[in-house]
């Protein structure tokens, strides 16, 4: 062998070694800890004396006062000081299912994740308080918060509140409370018998009022609720959905006669805030692998339609990948796409190695281990086993985004400058290229774009912000990795 063949070789040698160390050594269950840290940081309301985040401070404490009822708790869905209803509900379902199916993984994280759950299912309860008349699903108006730069605790811009009812219905927002109250309600039955009734009783309601008042909440509510959260899927899925939890918790076979009769979208290849059919198929299909239910055997080919459009090398595969390997659906915030897929795939791959089974994508066979791997090196992109090296976790690894495109993070903590910050000049730490003062720990960006380039860009926001509903299956999917890795 030539000189330069060898010095090559070497260098190869040298490069996969590197590569493999850097992906068997990754901290799930350390990164599984800051994901929930980072639901901390997007509370609204009082604030508990002990928390992570000591930059953090309690804030809407006056929401609902408009229409004298009680809209404090909740999350804010991103880097702004909005609480919108539809992806904060979402968010619930989702960090629900991580417990429900991976809780049993979470060690010591079990309890903070029930936390997590707990306070967007207690403010769910408050915002469904008042069916079937009203259903509260939104506070603050998302043009005039935009159009600001500021502390959520020096928030001093009009909160309305904002509402569906019988007359202006907003199925889709209303049948996505209805799963997030059902599937919480799974999550405290045992711990929480009491708090688990209460649950369920809003979730019936919930789904009921969705179901009788039929119609989009992005036409009763299009001037708040859109272009951010407009339900571009339509509500069919979110009642399906909505079906789908209600069933698992009540076992009432109504509610699966219900979903038959509703029908999916199969050629969905993406599940997200928005769309809810990849996720009602699987969680129905699990019951036909795990249980025979024959009644739901059309689900399980809808969910491997969906495995099928977004698995690499699949003949079906409707979905990109970047040349870096990540999954690449959207220009905006992909990673959400990409944390919700791979949770899928890790409660398929669950399913399917308890029942023994695979499935065939065409000429491609699939089994548990191949969904798992998938997952696995999503999540693993997402903890920078990427070209660039960079994690986009917040907080984990030493090479993560530092202006990150949230205001109370690029802002100086009320904690330690107590004067407020205003509208306008708060601008001035939005526009500066200093890193934020304050560590958004745990949260995931938006991440790359398709070429796996990543602009660390505060002004950049498809990019830069985080949001609840990126993290929410993530708990899962690391909790999943963590105790699978571990064997």
């Amino acid at each position: 062998m030539g000189l330069e063949k060898f010095i090559c070789s070497l260098m190869l040698i040298i490069i996969g070694v590197a590569h493999t160390t850097a992906t068997s050594t990754l901290d799930y269950r350390g990164a599984l800890s800051k994901s929930l840290v980072f639901f901390e940081a997007q509370r609204s309301g009082k604030l508990p004396h002990v928390a992570s985040l000591s930059w953090r401070s309690s804030s809407g404490l006056n929401d609902g006062s408009t229409e004298n009822v009680d809209l404090t708790g909740g999350y804010y869905d991103a880097g702004d000081n909005v609480k919108f209803g539809l992806p904060m509900a979402f968010t619930t379902t989702m960090l629900s299912w991580s417990v429900i199916e991976f809780g049993k993984k979470m060690g010591s994280e079990l309890h903070n994740a029930r936390d997590a759950v707990k306070w967007g299912s207690d403010y769910l309860l408050k915002a469904s308080c008042h069916l079937p008349d009203a259903l509260y699903v939104q506070v603050g108006d998302p043009d005039k918060d935009h159009s600001c730069w500021m502390r959520s605790e020096d928030e001093n811009t009009p909160h309305p509140v904002y509402k569906v009812t019988p007359s202006n219905p907003g199925s889709d927002v209303a049948g996505e409370t209805a799963a997030a109250l059902a599937a919480a309600s799974i999550v405290f039955r045992h711990s929480d018998p009491h708090y688990s009734k209460q649950l369920i009783n809003a979730a019936v309601k919930a789904f009921t009022f969705a179901d009788k008042y039929r119609g989009s909440y992005s036409d009763s509510l299009s001037s708040v609720v859109c272009p951010f959260y407009c339900s571009y899927s339509g509500y069919q899925d979110e009642l399906l959905w909505a079906a789908a939890w209600l069933h698992k918790a009540t076992k009432n076979s109504s509610y699966i006669n219900y979903a038959k009769s509703l029908g999916c979208n199969p050629d969905s290849d993406t599940f997200s805030w928005d769309n809810k059919f990849p996720g009602a198929s699987v969680l129905l299909a699990k019951e036909y692998i795990l249980q025979k239910n024959q009644d739901v055997s059309e689900f399980r080919d809808h969910a491997e339609k969906f495995m099928c459009s977004i698995l690499p090398n699949s003949p079906s595969m409707s979905v990109k990948y970047t040349p870096g390997g990540l999954l690449y659906k959207m220009t905006g915030s992909n990673l959400q796409y990409v944390t919700t897929a791979s949770f899928l795939m890790s409660v398929y791959a669950k399913s399917l190695r308890f029942s023994k089974q695979t499935f065939q994508c065409g000429g491609m066979a699939v089994n548990p281990s191949l969904l798992r791997e998938v997952a696995k090196k999503q999540v693993d992109y997402i903890l920078g086993v990427n070209p660039k090296g960079m994690s986009y976790m917040v907080g984990y690894s030493n090479n993560f985004p530092q202006r990150v495109h949230h205001r109370d993070s690029s802002l100086p903590s009320v904690n330690i400058f107590s004067g407020p910050v205003t509208c306008d000049s708060g601008f001035q730490y939005y526009h500066t290229s200093n890193p934020n003062p304050n560590v958004l720990t745990g949260a995931v960006v938006g991440g790359p774009d398709e070429n796996d380039n990543f602009a660390d860009d505060r002004d950049n926001f498809a990019q830069s912000e985080p949001a609840t509903y990126i993290n929410a299956p993530l708990v899962g999917t690391l909790a999943y990795l963590a105790a699978s890795s571990q064997h």
